[in-house]
């Protein structure tokens, strides 16, 4: 059966082929276009993610505020202003958080190599922030450790673009750098990424020391802001109630009093960029399936040409005995294959540019975004199970058509 009705859709292809070539460049064109959008959306939703992702992850930076409410005799409008300490008694208290840093901010600090003198942004650190603010040592050198906080060695964490300009061409691992006047060594340097969100700056343009360097050296007693990383992204509601409560204890205010604190959720954030990018790859990928649909409403008019044509040939097998489900069978055949067959070739040739584009260097940011198209197991399958469900769609109709002619009446057609 299976044989017999292959041999009648090629023989129906040699007979109208200009007409059959028509229709299959339309259903390949078509899921051309639907594997190439959904492809190049799903790299964009993927860009977005990994762009937002290189200033942190998993983490929340929070900053001192300012007090609306009147809290147990204390006034609002008080300034908070936070310290090392609260980090050491959110650690204690809340068992729910996994990590976490200080950051003491300082900008304009100056650094002079034998090659060059530039001013940055320098903070002072503890060990977990590499982790939490996705700023990883490239081969060769190393992030702060613990020694380094214990012992307030004068070693220094260089971004990669700050430590090209600092010594050009130079593997700049070991050498000396001054931070306003002092020496420091450059015990590793950052591992190049793409960083949409910004924290004072790029990192790349960062210097980072331990905090105790920093605070014995500039005396700096308040931090900039605390970096917190739940154990458990599902608890992020229970550790934002939890931090406000500890913290409100100590430092006197309401902890319904959201704005004593300010804080960038970095979580909240990626859930956010992740929903942004499903949207446009959503967007875009409904284009091509509406693409698809227009070339089924061309193979479905095909269809019913060949019906037309096929009249007296339906009235024949009809009159034999040939089943109702039988002439639709042959129709709805035909129609899935004419779409599976230019969707397939479309599926190939979308694929191979696809691997094409992606094999291209990221030369710039442009290029990180545009030139990282992913076609996922996922999108291939959604594309095969939409040329099945158009071809059937397609070839429907004009089977229940042919299906329900009338013998005699069938045999009488010219």
């Amino acid at each position: 059966m299976f044989r017999l009705l292959i041999s009648e859709f090629w023989a129906d292809l040699r007979i109208h082929r200009t007409r059959a070539l028509l229709t299959l460049f339309a259903v390949f064109w078509s899921s051309l276009t639907i594997v190439l959008l959904l492809s190049f959306g799903e790299g964009l939703k993927r860009a977005f993610v990994e762009g937002m992702l290189g200033a942190g992850s998993r983490m929340y930076m929070v900053y001192g505020g300012e007090t609306t409410s009147d809290f147990r005799g204390l006034p609002g409008g008080r300034r908070i202003s936070l310290v090392e300490e609260d980090l050491d008694l959110l650690l204690r208290s809340v068992p729910e958080i996994d990590r976490g840093s200080v950051s003491y901010g300082r900008s304009g600090t100056i650094l002079q190599s034998p090659h060059h003198t530039t001013t940055t942004m320098m903070e002072g650190v503890h060990p977990d922030f590499s982790e939490m603010r996705s700023i990883f040592p490239a081969a060769g050198g190393r992030f702060l450790n613990d020694r380094d906080l214990e012992e307030r060695r004068r070693v220094v964490f260089l971004g990669d673009s700050i430590a090209a300009r600092l010594y050009p061409g130079e593997d700049p691992i070991g050498q000396s750098v001054r931070i306003d006047g002092l020496p420091f060594t450059i015990v590793g340097t950052m591992e190049s990424k793409v960083q949409t969100s910004m924290n004072n700056g790029p990192d790349a343009d960062r210097a980072v020391i331990p905090a105790t360097t920093l605070r014995t050296i500039y005396g700096a007693t308040r931090v900039s802001h605390l970096l917190i990383s739940p154990r458990d992204t599902r608890e992020t509601e229970l550790v934002k109630r939890r931090l406000y409560e500890v913290l409100g204890a100590k430092h006197h205010f309401d902890p319904d009093d959201t704005r004593a604190l300010r804080m960038w959720d970095f979580i909240e954030e990626e859930r956010l960029t992740r929903n942004i990018g499903l949207g446009i790859q959503i967007f875009l990928g409904a284009v091509g399936v509406l693409t698809l649909i227009v070339a089924g409403v061309g193979v479905a008019n095909i269809m019913y040409v060949v019906v037309r044509e096929r009249t007296r040939e339906i009235g024949v097998r009809l009159a034999v005995g040939a089943r109702r489900r039988d002439i639709m069978g042959q129709f709805v055949f035909e129609s899935v294959l004419i779409c599976v067959s230019g969707g397939l070739l479309g599926l190939l040739l979308g694929g191979s540019i696809v691997f094409g584009v992606a094999s291209l260097p990221d030369t710039n940011e442009a290029m990180f975004f545009i030139g990282n198209p992913t076609l996922s197991l996922p999108i291939t399958l959604l594309t095969v199970s939409i040329l099945v469900g158009v071809g059937i769609m397609a070839g429907l109709f004009p089977a229940r058509k042919a299906a329900g002619l009338d013998p005699v009446e069938s045999l009488r057609y010219e």
